[in-house]
């Protein structure tokens, strides 16, 4: 029996009793050896191992060395699955059929990420299907962080022979409710524990953007990204333009931005985003049915803490492309709805897809 992951996780530090519910740690592998690491802790993705330009197998995702250091809320989204709404809803209120609804507080004063506990640090029913396919289960009861509706969420994860990190997202409610859900995969193609992602090229399939508050609260109507630090409409390194004199990159200490993806199609499959690491040479693509990628650069990790092979993880040292549905979308009906009615049922699909340019 397995019993590390080829990145060195002890499976061991991972099987634990939270809530009354297994907690263990489970590995999906291909034809290639490229292998995925993932918890029922959050449903959390704890590494990704792909090989660089020279053969070298480097983990590319931030993480934790066992499930006690995952429950402590230093930085409690690494690699998880955020909802029912990932992202800000403003002041934590909102209006679903004339019934007034309040959140928890958790974010300035929004709610963040499903609130104080999201499905970021819930315990999924976990069944490993074969040896690339995990498929995780979530009863959400009505009521839950302050949500209505009993809601039923299944997520895929499953890794092809393409080395492509494919989550499907599934989800069906008996109550009118809203839902956004993403991964929160913090990504450094140069492998985690290097310093600072500003080298890495970036290229998202997005003209335009939604600019913020200093809450992190879209304003409303979406901004052109040329002539803007936000012009990713082409490969540029991520940190060239990130200290710019920009009142939104001084809001968000760095990018923390929703952009939205040029699509013909809504909930087509299409290209989201390009990251290269000039190091590695790994090269990164994301596809995604979802209307929006937040780019978000680790500007608040500080080092503070130890995270996998002893690293500690400074400022920008990852970035996260999380697709999603617009922050705060239930306040705005000229966005793609997040309501979700009984009698419909959300999917979603978003893809990584790995290899190493020589």
């Amino acid at each position: 029996m397995q019993t590390a992951t080829k990145s060195g996780l002890q499976k061991s530090n991972f099987e634990a009793n939270v809530d009354g519910k297994q907690v263990s740690l489970f590995t999906l592998t291909n034809r290639n050896g490229v292998e995925v690491a993932v918890t029922n802790f959050g449903a959390k993705i704890a590494s990704i191992l792909v090989p660089d330009r020279d053969g070298k197998w480097t983990d590319v995702v931030l993480g934790k060395n066992n499930i006690a250091d995952y429950m402590n809320e230093q930085e409690p989204y690494f690699g998880a699955i955020c909802g029912r709404t990932a992202n800000r809803i403003a002041n934590g209120r909102f209006l679903l059929d004339g019934v007034k609804y309040e959140l928890a507080i958790n974010n300035g004063p929004n709610s963040l990420h499903g609130g104080i506990k999201g499905f970021n640090s819930v315990v999924w029913d976990a069944e490993q299907i074969d040896e690339k396919t995990l498929e995780l289960r979530y009863l959400s009861p009505d009521g839950e962080e302050g949500f209505p509706g009993n809601l039923q969420v299944t997520l895929t994860y499953r890794l092809t022979d393409n080395d492509e990190v494919i989550i499907d997202y599934l989800a069906i409610t008996d109550k009118t409710t809203i839902l956004n859900l993403t991964n929160h995969s913090y990504f450094n193609l140069s492998g985690e524990g290097d310093a600072n992602i500003g080298d890495h090229l970036l290229q998202i399939n997005a003209d335009t953007y939604l600019p913020t508050n200093d809450v992190a609260i879209p304003l409303g109507r979406p901004e052109e990204v040329v002539e803007t630090p936000f012009d990713f409409r082409f490969l540029q390194p991520i940190g060239t333009r990130i200290n710019a004199e920009h009142t939104q990159l001084i809001y968000g200490n760095g990018y923390d931005h929703n952009f939205i993806l040029n699509k013909t199609m809504e909930n087509e499959l299409t290209f989201a985003a390009k990251a290269i690491s000039p190091k590695t040479g790994i090269v990164m693509e994301t596809y995604t049915t979802e209307p929006g990628v937040q780019l978000y650069t680790g500007n608040f990790l500080d080092g503070s803490f130890t995270g996998k092979n002893g690293n500690s993880y400074p400022k920008r040292s990852a970035f996260c492309l999380e697709t999603q549905h617009f922050p705060d979308s239930i306040h705005r009906p000229e966005y793609p709805s997040v309501i979700l009615e009984p009698d419909q049922i959300f999917q979603s699909q978003t893809v990584y897809r790995f290899w190493a340019d020589k």
